[in-house]
């Protein structure tokens, strides 16, 4: 029997022959590995896209697999006598340094299988174009028409998937095309539907831009529309009754849509955290890439990618040249090293060492030190160097007040109730330090609204291009006000509206709509934290409201509805988040 296990499951079935999980979900069970047998029994695990170690959840990848090898070092049976390892399966694209991953992973001699990128089951030519520019739109909008004329050229019959950054760029493109289609002998030639099927489909789409560009047989994909109609789009193009398909890069991972071109319409993408445009990781672009000409649907593939012209030689380069996976786990080494601590794994500094003595990241430090910024490269440089970082690590935990030095020489360490609630809901410690900060005896439902909404857990919530004026123009119709001082281009900003919206049942854009979804999928954690935080702490009255507030969310309105608004509401249960 196979299961599957996302993010928001809540459990870890036990009588399984396998189980199909994210990283993230398996590292917060296995956080908990000694008092959970079913861990202990895994005999095989085997990991998909290994090559993200470098990405920023790679470190979430190098946690899990380091404390499988932990694990493996303690698996004894009945008898107390130690039995075979857990074996790990790397799945990759062509590595540089294939075989520093592989002596990582402990793999014996031959097995490992290196293969160069010019490998491939499909033969694919790849076409690479510069265009010129410093603002992104602009630049965008320059590479509409020769995508159009790529898609004359390369594939004029078959199925092309056309990749871009974001969900207003799936429509830009997707409209663009529709006048260039206009100047064409047959209009709808990209169009495989009769218009009675045509009709009797766009009668089921409610998103105003895929109705008006599905009869020209171009599709969009996206978040921002319903289930069923992504579900439609999905269908609609394997099934070859459209040709074009315009798509966010989420459609590159783990959906079976191949095309026989694939066309990469920019590799930046807006980074709401950062506040600009920066580069889709290499392994995104190269799993844009390999959606061009899958075994069993095609013989040949054409790759073009469209990209700023300062970066044409660098993508030629990596194109034809397997690259090296580096290590993310230091940016998130204080919150992986709170799990162990509060696991019991590690005791004191020196264990923390040997912890990470075991990480992909301290093999990579010694094999390529420039890469981490170090200047003194010898030995005893770079022993400094890993000390420095561990005393960091240790420094920001205990001002996060997750851990505390139990000796003079701040050597021996034992983790506190916040770190274990940390651990525990996958919190970031910086969150735990915010709650610390915020968090007081006598908080009302509204001012604990607003510290749920600036915890650092949802500095992931984009603000995309001219959010800022929406969410100005939102907290117009709202209740409570932005706080003194925050600004409305502010993911913080953006989840505090936006909650507000869900309470008052204030209409929202598509995109906001999907957004507000991914906060409640990630709200219950973070809510319970904040609740237990407050018994923790014994603040009573601020633990009862951290249960109106839970309450609030779960109903969608807010606690002081009248008894109309609530009946009302009361009818629409069935569509809140459990």
């Amino acid at each position: 029997m196979l299961e599957l296990l996302l993010a928001d499951a809540s459990f870890f079935p036990t009588d399984n022959e396998a189980s199909s999980t994210t990283a993230e979900k398996w590292d917060c069970i296995t956080r908990s590995w000694e008092t959970r047998s079913y861990v202990k029994k895994v005999d095989c695990v085997i990991i998909d896209e290994i090559h993200l170690l470098g990405v920023e959840r790679g470190a979430v990848l190098e946690a899990i697999i380091t404390r499988l090898k932990i694990i493996n070092e303690k698996r004894v049976d009945q008898n107390n006598k130690a039995i075979s390892p857990c074996r790990i399966v790397g799945l990759s694209t062509a590595l540089a340094n294939a075989g520093d991953v592989a002596e990582w992973l402990g793999v014996r001699d031959g097995g490992l299988f290196n293969f160069r990128p010019s490998v491939r089951p499909v033969p694919i030519t790849c076409h690479i174009a510069g265009f010129p520019g410093i603002h992104y739109c602009p630049r965008m909008a320059l590479m509409n028409k020769p995508a159009f004329n790529s898609i004359k050229t390369y594939s004029p019959k078959k199925p092309v998937l056309i990749f871009v950054a974001s969900r207003r760029q799936t429509r830009i493109t997707a409209q663009s095309f529709i006048p260039l289609l206009s100047m064409e002998d047959d209009v709808t030639q990209w169009n495989n539907m009769n218009s009675e099927e045509l009709d009797l489909l766009l009668d089921t789409v409610q998103d105003e831009f895929l109705r008006m560009t599905l009869p020209f047989g171009i599709g969009m994909h996206h978040a921002g529309l319903t289930r069923y109609e992504r579900a439609l789009v999905e269908r609609l193009f394997v099934e070859k009754k459209i040709q074009v398909l315009v798509t966010t890069a989420t459609l590159a991972w783990g959906i079976n849509c191949p095309a026989h071109l694939v066309i990469v319409k920019g590799t930046e993408y807006f980074d709401g955290k950062k506040g600009r445009y920066v580069d889709f990781p290499v392994t995104d672009v190269m799993q844009m890439i390999g959606r061009a000409g899958r075994p069993q649907f095609d013989t040949s593939a054409v790759a073009v990618i469209y990209c700023q012209d300062i970066k044409k030689n660098f993508y030629k380069n990596f194109l034809h040249q397997p690259f090296p996976v580096e290590s993310s786990f230091l940016d998130f080494m204080p919150n992986h090293i709170n799990a162990e601590i509060c696991a019991g794994i590690v005791k004191n500094k020196q264990e923390v060492i040997d912890y990470l003595s075991k990480t992909y990241f301290y093999r990579r430090l010694f094999n390529n030190p420039s890469y981490y910024g170090i200047e003194e490269t010898s030995g005893h440089g770079l022993v400094k160097y890993l000390i420095e970082k561990v005393d960091d690590a240790c420094q920001q935990l205990l001002d996060s007040g997750c851990i505390q030095f139990t000796d003079f020489n701040k050597t021996s360490i034992k983790p506190t109730a916040f770190g274990k609630l940390s651990s525990k809901f996958y919190l970031q410690h910086t969150s735990i330090r915010h709650m610390i900060a915020s968090i007081t005896s006598k908080n009302t439902v509204e001012e604990l609204l607003q510290i749920f909404a600036d915890i650092p857990e949802f500095a992931e919530i984009p603000v995309r291009h001219n959010e800022d004026i929406i969410n100005e123009e939102l907290s117009k119709q709202l209740p409570l006000k932005v706080k003194e001082g925050a600004t409305f281009d502010s993911s913080h900003t953006k989840v505090f509206l936006m909650y507000q919206a869900h309470f008052g049942h204030i209409k929202l854009p598509v995109d906001y709509k999907t957004d507000l979804k991914s906060c409640l999928d990630a709200c219950a954690r973070i809510v319970q934290a904040m609740y237990e935080y407050c018994v923790i702490t014994a603040y009573t009255e601020t633990a009862a409201n951290m249960l109106t507030l839970q309450q609030m969310i779960l109903e969608g309105k807010w606690h002081n509805d009248t008894h109309v608004k609530q009946k009302k509401v009361g009818k629409r249960k069935n569509n809140m988040p459990k």
